[in-house]
């Protein structure tokens, strides 16, 4: 949970810094698996980003991925010191999901935290 709260400051401080306007990511979490590892899912605030942080004892623990949406479309990029097979194995999962199948990720997370 404290590595879920950080991701979250990191990701709110570094939009800010970009120009952006900040994410508040901490609906959910639905829990995951990609490349074989476990993660959380958190949903963001503006109703179409994710953030995908990897779950206590994970190997790929600490990491953190995000679907930033913008202009109708997300860009995915990741962060953090953990095993790189397993963030590697993540990320090529990841990077081959289609829009409506993240989409369905914010859906997950979303759901979670009723």
């Amino acid at each position: 949970m404290k590595f879920a709260l950080l991701a979250v400051l990191l990701l709110s401080t570094s939009s800010a810094l970009a120009g952006g306007p900040a994410l508040k990511c901490d609906i959910g979490p639905a829990s995951k698996t990609f490349g074989g590892s476990s993660w959380l899912v958190y949903a963001c605030d503006d109703k179409h980003s994710v953030v995908v942080i990897t779950a206590p004892g994970s190997t790929a623990a600490p990491f953190y991925f995000m679907f930033a949406y913008s202009a109708g479309a997300y860009k995915l990029r990741g962060e953090g010191t953990g095993n790189k097979t397993a963030t590697d194995a993540a990320y090529k999962e990841l990077s081959q999901l289609r829009s409506d199948q993240i989409a369905a990720l914010f859906s997950d997370a979303s759901k979670a935290s009723k």
